[in-house]
């Protein structure tokens, strides 16, 4: 029973973006391992762009800091 979880930022993931996500993650499994897709888990979690960082930084500001 595979279980796969994604986060991806708050930030305009449409409901067809997120089924897709959950068709190719499942097919990732299903090609490499083999696995069942009936017994294949997908998760998706949303995390607000202030409790995502990236280079120790909120997300925001090392966004700010690339465009400059």
């Amino acid at each position: 029973m595979p279980y796969i979880n994604v986060k991806v930022t708050r930030e305009a993931v449409t409901p067809a973006q997120k089924s897709q996500i959950i068709t190719r993650m499942t097919d990732v499994l299903v090609d490499i391992l083999g696995k069942d897709p009936h017994t294949t888990f997908v998760v998706i979690d949303e995390v607000d762009l202030e409790d995502w960082g990236v280079g120790g930084l909120p997300v925001t500001e090392y966004r700010a800091q690339q465009q400059n």
